[in-house]
C-alpha cells in the first residue's frame, strides 16, 4: 500500500490533488465549484447540501454518534455504460488510443483504473504519470455532459433513498461519501439523482484524493474533525459498499463495514469476505438502521 500520509495527497491552495508519483489533477471547473469549509479547496457542494449540513452539535443524542461513508456505484445507484465510457473516452483522448482495454473497475479508484488502462496499452509509468490528470479532466468533462444518460439508463439501488432520508433525520449521524470517484464525477452521480442534499462532500474522500481507497477513511475522519469540530473514532464509522475493496479499506482503519450485494460482485463472493453485515440490498430500512445505529 501507498504511504497515506498528508503529503502523500493533499489539497493544495490551487484546489488541486497530489499524486504520490507527483502528477496533479486539475483544479475542479467554475461550473462545479463553490466555496466550501476546507480553506483553497473548491468542493462541487451543492447549495442544499450545504444548507442542511450545519455546523454544531446542538440537540443530538449522546447515544448516537456515527459517520456514514457511502460508496457511490453499485452502493447507492448505477449509472449505466456513461461511468465507464467517461473514463474509457478520457484515456482515448489524452493517451491517442484507437482501442481502449478493458479493466474491471469494480471498487477502484478512477486515477488507478486510468492507471490500469494505460498499462494495459503498454504507456510506461513515466508517461502515466503525466497523463492521468488530462485524462481524468476529460472524464470528467464527458461525464457532466452524460447527466441524460445517467437519469435515462441508470437508476437508485432499491432502499437507499429511505435509508438516507432516515439518517439525515437522526440527530448525531453524518453522511458523505467514500468514493473511487474524483470529487466532480462522485457529485455528478449522486445529484443525478437527487441525493446530493444527504452528503456533506466537504468531509468526505475521494478518488481524487489519493489512488490507494484505503487511504480514504483516515482522511474522512480528519476532515470531520477539522471541518465540523466533530470527531469520531474509528469505530463509529460506517462503510456501505458492495466490492472487497470497500471492505479492505474499512479494515485498515479499524472501520465496520456493511457489503450490499446491488453490484457486480454478488452475494456469495461477498459473504466470503466476512464483513460486519451482509445485506441483498437496502430495502429493509428498519434492518439497515439497527446495524448502522445500533
Amino acid at each position: 500500500m501507498s504511504s497515506c500520509s498528508p503529503s502523500s495527497a493533499e489539497r493544495t491552495a490551487t484546489g488541486t490533488s497530489v499524486h504520490p508519483a507527483g502528477w496533479m489533477l486539475a483544479p475542479l471547473s467554475p461550473a462545479w465549484a463553490t466555496t466550501s469549509s476546507t480553506p483553497g479547496w473548491k468542493s462541487p457542494v451543492s447549495p442544499i447540501a450545504s444548507a442542511r449540513q450545519a455546523d454544531g452539535a446542538e440537540g443530538r443524542s449522546p447515544m448516537t454518534h456515527r459517520l456514514v461513508l457511502w460508496d457511490v456505484d453499485g452502493t447507492l445507484l448505477s449509472t449505466g455504460p456513461v461511468g465507464r465510457q467517461a473514463l474509457e473516452v478520457g484515456t482515448a483522448e489524452v493517451a491517442g488510443l484507437s482501442e481502449v482495454p478493458h479493466v474491471s473497475m469494480s471498487g477502484k479508484t478512477d486515477p488507478q483504473i486510468v492507471a490500469e488502462i494505460l498499462a494495459v496499452a503498454g504507456t510506461s509509468p513515466e508517461e502515466s504519470a503525466a497523463l492521468i490528470p488530462a485524462a481524468l479532466g476529460v472524464a470528467e468533462r464527458w461525464l457532466a455532459e452524460g447527466r441524460p444518460r445517467i437519469v435515462a439508463e441508470g437508476f437508485v439501488q432499491p432502499g437507499v433513498p429511505e435509508v438516507l432520508e432516515a439518517l439525515s433525520a437522526t440527530h448525531g449521524v453524518r453522511q458523505t461519501l467514500l468514493t473511487g470517484n474524483v470529487e466532480p464525477n462522485a457529485f455528478v452521480k449522486v445529484d443525478a439523482f437527487g441525493l446530493a442534499p444527504f452528503f456533506d462532500f466537504a468531509i468526505g474522500a475521494y478518488g481524487s484524493d489519493h489512488p490507494d481507497r484505503e487511504c480514504l477513511v483516515p482522511m474522512a475522519l480528519e476532515r470531520v474533525a477539522r471541518l465540523r469540530s466533530d470527531r469520531f473514532g474509528a469505530d463509529e464509522a460506517w462503510i456501505i459498499g458492495d466490492t472487497v475493496n470497500d471492505l479492505r479499506c474499512a479494515r485498515a482503519a479499524g472501520a465496520h463495514c456493511v457489503l450490499v450485494a446491488t453490484g457486480r460482485e454478488g452475494i456469495g463472493n461477498l459473504g466470503r469476505l466476512e464483513p460486519d453485515h451482509l445485506l441483498d440490498d437496502l430495502s429493509d430500512t428498519s434492518t439497515v438502521l439497527d446495524i448502522l445505529l445500533g
